[in-house]
Protein backbone atom coordinates (compact mmCIF):
# COMPACT_ATOMS: atom_id res chain seq x y z
CA UNK A 1 0.00 0.00 0.00
CA UNK A 2 1.52 3.56 -0.94
CA UNK A 3 1.54 6.36 1.39
CA UNK A 4 -0.88 8.08 -0.72
CA UNK A 5 -3.45 4.93 0.07
CA UNK A 6 -2.16 4.88 3.54
CA UNK A 7 -3.38 8.31 4.46
CA UNK A 8 -6.66 7.89 2.77
CA UNK A 9 -7.56 4.71 4.27
CA UNK A 10 -6.71 6.26 7.76
CA UNK A 11 -8.82 9.72 6.69
CA UNK A 12 -11.89 7.69 5.57
CA UNK A 13 -11.72 5.84 9.34
CA UNK A 14 -11.63 8.91 10.88
CA UNK A 15 -14.03 10.12 9.56
CA UNK A 16 -16.07 7.58 9.70
CA UNK A 17 -15.40 6.59 13.69
CA UNK A 18 -16.17 10.69 14.64
CA UNK A 19 -18.78 11.04 12.18
CA UNK A 20 -21.00 7.79 13.92
CA UNK A 21 -19.75 8.72 17.45
CA UNK A 22 -21.27 11.96 16.99
CA UNK A 23 -24.27 11.07 15.46
CA UNK A 24 -24.98 8.12 17.84
CA UNK A 25 -24.56 10.32 21.03
CA UNK A 26 -27.05 12.61 19.39
CA UNK A 27 -29.38 10.51 18.51
CA UNK A 28 -29.03 8.27 21.92
CA UNK A 29 -29.96 12.09 23.29
CA UNK A 30 -32.87 12.63 20.90
CA UNK A 31 -34.02 9.30 21.54
CA UNK A 32 -34.24 9.48 25.72
CA UNK A 33 -35.42 12.89 26.16
CA UNK A 34 -38.14 13.24 23.19
CA UNK A 35 -39.61 9.62 24.06
CA UNK A 36 -38.87 7.60 20.70
CA UNK A 37 -37.64 3.74 20.98
CA UNK A 38 -37.50 4.28 16.97
CA UNK A 39 -34.66 6.64 17.52
CA UNK A 40 -32.53 4.60 20.68
CA UNK A 41 -32.51 1.81 17.89
CA UNK A 42 -31.09 4.44 15.29
CA UNK A 43 -28.37 5.41 17.46
CA UNK A 44 -27.45 1.53 18.29
CA UNK A 45 -26.90 1.13 15.03
CA UNK A 46 -25.35 4.40 14.23
CA UNK A 47 -22.95 3.03 17.71
CA UNK A 48 -22.07 -0.60 15.35
CA UNK A 49 -20.77 1.73 12.99
CA UNK A 50 -17.86 3.03 14.88
CA UNK A 51 -16.92 -0.90 15.35
CA UNK A 52 -17.82 -1.21 11.50
CA UNK A 53 -15.49 1.41 10.43
CA UNK A 54 -12.64 0.44 12.53
CA UNK A 55 -13.12 -3.23 11.63
CA UNK A 56 -13.10 -2.55 8.03
CA UNK A 57 -9.68 -0.05 8.52
CA UNK A 58 -8.41 -2.69 10.24
CA UNK A 59 -8.82 -5.03 7.51
CA UNK A 60 -7.48 -2.84 4.67
CA UNK A 61 -4.57 -2.40 6.73
CA UNK A 62 -3.94 -6.12 7.42
CA UNK A 63 -4.25 -7.18 3.85
CA UNK A 64 -1.79 -4.88 2.38
CA UNK A 65 0.84 -6.60 4.11
CA UNK A 66 3.08 -7.52 1.46
CA UNK A 67 3.85 -11.67 1.02
CA UNK A 68 5.73 -13.75 3.77
CA UNK A 69 6.99 -17.55 4.17
CA UNK A 70 3.69 -18.82 5.97
CA UNK A 71 1.42 -16.30 3.49
CA UNK A 72 3.33 -16.78 0.40
CA UNK A 73 0.06 -15.53 -1.94
CA UNK A 74 -0.77 -12.54 0.11
CA UNK A 75 -2.99 -10.95 2.59
CA UNK A 76 -5.52 -9.57 0.27
CA UNK A 77 -8.43 -11.90 2.00
CA UNK A 78 -8.25 -10.87 5.22
CA UNK A 79 -10.46 -7.79 3.72
CA UNK A 80 -13.07 -10.54 3.09
CA UNK A 81 -12.53 -11.30 6.87
CA UNK A 82 -12.99 -7.80 7.70
CA UNK A 83 -16.14 -7.79 5.54
CA UNK A 84 -17.54 -11.22 6.98
CA UNK A 85 -17.38 -9.41 10.34
CA UNK A 86 -18.93 -6.09 9.41
CA UNK A 87 -21.92 -8.19 8.02
CA UNK A 88 -22.04 -10.57 11.09
CA UNK A 89 -22.58 -7.14 13.02
CA UNK A 90 -25.04 -5.67 10.70
CA UNK A 91 -27.21 -8.67 11.16
CA UNK A 92 -26.77 -8.99 15.22
CA UNK A 93 -27.85 -5.65 15.03
CA UNK A 94 -31.02 -6.01 13.06
CA UNK A 95 -32.03 -9.16 14.99
CA UNK A 96 -31.99 -7.11 17.85
CA UNK A 97 -33.79 -4.13 16.68
CA UNK A 98 -36.49 -6.14 14.90
CA UNK A 99 -37.36 -8.10 18.15
CA UNK A 100 -37.73 -4.94 20.67
CA UNK A 101 -39.59 -3.28 17.92
CA UNK A 102 -41.83 -6.44 17.37
CA UNK A 103 -42.32 -6.94 21.07
CA UNK A 104 -44.13 -3.27 21.44
CA UNK A 105 -45.79 -3.76 18.39
CA UNK A 106 -47.42 -7.35 19.24
CA UNK A 107 -48.14 -6.07 22.89
CA UNK A 108 -50.90 -4.05 21.43
CA UNK A 109 -50.90 -1.32 24.59
CA UNK A 110 -50.40 1.64 22.43
CA UNK A 111 -52.57 3.73 24.42
CA UNK A 112 -49.24 3.57 27.10
CA UNK A 113 -46.36 4.61 24.68
CA UNK A 114 -45.63 7.50 24.79
CA UNK A 115 -45.43 10.40 22.19
CA UNK A 116 -42.15 11.81 20.32
CA UNK A 117 -40.93 15.16 21.09
CA UNK A 118 -40.07 17.12 18.07
CA UNK A 119 -36.11 16.88 18.96
CA UNK A 120 -36.46 13.01 17.75
CA UNK A 121 -37.93 13.96 14.89
CA UNK A 122 -35.12 16.55 13.83
CA UNK A 123 -32.65 13.61 14.68
CA UNK A 124 -34.05 11.42 12.03
CA UNK A 125 -33.73 14.24 9.45
CA UNK A 126 -29.93 15.05 10.22
CA UNK A 127 -28.79 11.40 10.92
CA UNK A 128 -30.68 11.18 6.65
CA UNK A 129 -28.29 13.98 5.88
CA UNK A 130 -25.25 12.95 7.33
CA UNK A 131 -25.40 9.53 6.66
CA UNK A 132 -25.86 9.75 3.08
CA UNK A 133 -23.11 12.02 2.97
CA UNK A 134 -20.89 9.66 4.43
CA UNK A 135 -22.22 6.81 2.16
CA UNK A 136 -21.07 8.57 -0.87
CA UNK A 137 -17.66 9.78 0.79
CA UNK A 138 -16.77 6.16 1.92
CA UNK A 139 -18.04 4.86 -1.52
CA UNK A 140 -16.03 7.00 -3.37
CA UNK A 141 -12.63 6.15 -1.72
CA UNK A 142 -13.31 2.26 -1.70
CA UNK A 143 -13.43 2.84 -5.66
CA UNK A 144 -10.46 4.00 -5.42
CA UNK A 145 -8.61 1.47 -3.47
CA UNK A 146 -10.76 -1.32 -4.34
CA UNK A 147 -12.01 -2.30 -1.25
CA UNK A 148 -14.65 -4.71 -0.29
CA UNK A 149 -14.15 -3.65 3.33
CA UNK A 150 -14.78 -0.35 3.01
CA UNK A 151 -17.36 -0.56 0.49
CA UNK A 152 -19.36 -2.90 3.08
CA UNK A 153 -18.70 -0.39 5.72
CA UNK A 154 -20.06 2.68 2.72
CA UNK A 155 -23.59 0.23 3.22
CA UNK A 156 -23.66 0.51 6.43
CA UNK A 157 -23.78 3.68 6.55
CA UNK A 158 -26.26 3.76 4.07
CA UNK A 159 -28.63 0.80 5.88
CA UNK A 160 -27.95 3.63 8.85
CA UNK A 161 -29.74 6.43 6.59
CA UNK A 162 -32.14 3.75 5.47
CA UNK A 163 -32.85 3.23 9.03
CA UNK A 164 -33.07 6.97 9.73
CA UNK A 165 -35.44 7.31 6.83
CA UNK A 166 -37.87 4.31 9.19
CA UNK A 167 -37.00 6.64 12.03
CA UNK A 168 -38.87 9.81 10.75
CA UNK A 169 -41.62 8.22 9.38
CA UNK A 170 -42.20 6.45 12.63
CA UNK A 171 -41.41 9.14 15.00
CA UNK A 172 -43.71 11.50 12.33
CA UNK A 173 -46.24 9.37 12.49
CA UNK A 174 -46.48 8.87 16.18
CA UNK A 175 -46.57 12.74 16.93
CA UNK A 176 -49.98 12.76 14.47
CA UNK A 177 -51.39 10.43 16.35
CA UNK A 178 -50.66 6.64 15.49
CA UNK A 179 -47.51 6.16 18.11
CA UNK A 180 -47.66 2.50 17.11
CA UNK A 181 -45.76 3.45 14.20
CA UNK A 182 -42.49 4.10 16.29
CA UNK A 183 -42.29 0.35 17.17
CA UNK A 184 -43.23 -0.72 13.85
CA UNK A 185 -40.43 2.23 12.35
CA UNK A 186 -37.55 -0.27 14.47
CA UNK A 187 -39.11 -3.30 12.80
CA UNK A 188 -39.01 -1.70 9.09
CA UNK A 189 -35.61 -0.60 10.32
CA UNK A 190 -34.45 -4.16 11.30
CA UNK A 191 -35.13 -5.34 7.65
CA UNK A 192 -33.42 -3.22 5.77
CA UNK A 193 -30.16 -3.77 8.09
CA UNK A 194 -30.64 -7.65 7.28
CA UNK A 195 -31.38 -7.10 3.81
CA UNK A 196 -27.62 -5.01 3.43
CA UNK A 197 -25.83 -7.63 6.22
CA UNK A 198 -27.06 -10.70 3.82
CA UNK A 199 -25.46 -8.69 0.52
CA UNK A 200 -22.70 -8.04 2.42
CA UNK A 201 -21.87 -11.43 3.92
CA UNK A 202 -22.64 -12.95 0.71
CA UNK A 203 -20.17 -11.03 -1.41
CA UNK A 204 -17.43 -12.01 1.22
CA UNK A 205 -17.86 -15.79 1.13
CA UNK A 206 -17.96 -15.63 -2.84
CA UNK A 207 -14.44 -14.14 -2.75
CA UNK A 208 -13.03 -16.78 0.17
CA UNK A 209 -14.27 -18.93 -1.60
CA UNK A 210 -12.40 -18.84 -4.90
CA UNK A 211 -15.42 -17.93 -7.04
CA UNK A 212 -14.60 -17.70 -10.79
CA UNK A 213 -15.03 -13.97 -12.15
CA UNK A 214 -17.87 -14.77 -14.72
CA UNK A 215 -18.22 -15.55 -18.05
CA UNK A 216 -17.81 -12.31 -19.52
CA UNK A 217 -14.64 -11.32 -17.66
CA UNK A 218 -12.98 -14.68 -18.98
CA UNK A 219 -13.97 -14.57 -22.51
CA UNK A 220 -13.06 -10.93 -22.44
CA UNK A 221 -9.33 -12.18 -21.13
CA UNK A 222 -9.29 -15.07 -23.57
CA UNK A 223 -9.65 -12.43 -26.20
CA UNK A 224 -6.78 -10.28 -25.30
CA UNK A 225 -4.83 -13.07 -24.84
CA UNK A 226 -5.83 -14.49 -28.45
CA UNK A 227 -4.99 -11.23 -30.38
CA UNK A 228 -1.19 -11.09 -28.63
CA UNK A 229 1.33 -11.91 -31.98
CA UNK A 230 2.63 -15.87 -31.34
CA UNK A 231 -0.38 -17.00 -29.70
CA UNK A 232 -2.21 -19.35 -32.28
CA UNK A 233 -4.77 -20.12 -30.06
CA UNK A 234 -5.98 -20.13 -26.13
CA UNK A 235 -6.97 -23.13 -25.13
CA UNK A 236 -8.70 -22.71 -21.33
CA UNK A 237 -8.78 -19.58 -18.96
CA UNK A 238 -9.66 -19.72 -15.48
CA UNK A 239 -10.08 -17.33 -13.09
CA UNK A 240 -10.08 -16.67 -9.52
CA UNK A 241 -10.88 -14.00 -6.79
CA UNK A 242 -8.69 -14.04 -3.82
CA UNK A 243 -9.82 -11.21 -1.53
CA UNK A 244 -10.16 -7.67 -4.02
CA UNK A 245 -7.08 -9.18 -6.41
CA UNK A 246 -7.45 -11.87 -9.08
CA UNK A 247 -5.40 -14.50 -10.18
CA UNK A 248 -5.70 -16.25 -13.89
CA UNK A 249 -4.37 -19.67 -14.69
CA UNK A 250 -4.30 -19.98 -19.20
CA UNK A 251 -3.50 -22.36 -21.30
CA UNK A 252 -2.33 -21.05 -24.64
CA UNK A 253 -0.79 -22.84 -27.79
CA UNK A 254 2.03 -21.50 -30.29
CA UNK A 255 3.91 -22.94 -33.33
CA UNK A 256 5.20 -25.79 -32.52
CA UNK A 257 8.71 -25.54 -34.32
CA UNK A 258 9.57 -22.34 -32.30
CA UNK A 259 12.33 -22.50 -29.77
CA UNK A 260 11.59 -23.02 -26.08
CA UNK A 261 13.45 -19.02 -25.80
CA UNK A 262 10.78 -17.70 -28.62
CA UNK A 263 7.71 -19.44 -26.76
CA UNK A 264 8.99 -18.35 -23.60
CA UNK A 265 9.13 -14.89 -25.18
CA UNK A 266 5.58 -14.77 -26.34
CA UNK A 267 4.00 -15.93 -23.13
CA UNK A 268 6.05 -13.70 -21.16
CA UNK A 269 4.34 -10.65 -23.31
CA UNK A 270 1.26 -11.89 -22.63
CA UNK A 271 1.65 -12.53 -19.10
CA UNK A 272 2.47 -8.85 -18.63
CA UNK A 273 0.20 -6.97 -20.95
CA UNK A 274 -2.74 -9.29 -19.04
CA UNK A 275 -1.61 -8.22 -15.50
CA UNK A 276 -1.24 -4.47 -17.26
CA UNK A 277 -4.75 -4.29 -18.85
CA UNK A 278 -6.87 -6.23 -16.43
CA UNK A 279 -6.99 -4.28 -13.04
CA UNK A 280 -6.87 -6.21 -9.73
CA UNK A 281 -4.82 -9.50 -11.64
CA UNK A 282 -2.05 -10.03 -9.23
CA UNK A 283 -0.64 -12.96 -11.15
CA UNK A 284 -1.48 -15.03 -14.59
CA UNK A 285 0.27 -18.51 -14.87
CA UNK A 286 0.56 -19.72 -18.37
CA UNK A 287 1.11 -23.09 -19.48
CA UNK A 288 2.42 -23.32 -23.41
CA UNK A 289 1.34 -26.21 -25.24
CA UNK A 290 2.93 -26.83 -29.27
CA UNK A 291 -0.21 -26.12 -31.96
Amino acid sequence: MTQAEQQIVNRVSFVGIAGNIILAAFKFFAGIFGHSGAMVSDAVHSLSDVFATFVAWLGVRMSAKAADKEHPYGHERLECVAALILGTVLAFTGVLIGYEGLRKVLAGNYADLAIPRAIALWAAVISIIAKEAMYWYTRYYAKILNSSAFMADAWHHRSDAFSSIGSLVGVGGAMLGFPVLDPLASAVIAVCILKVSYDILKDAISKMLDTSCGEEYERNVRDFMAAVPGVVRVNSVHTRQFGNKIYIDAEIAVDGNLSLTRAHDIASVVHDRVEKQFENVKHIMIHVEPA
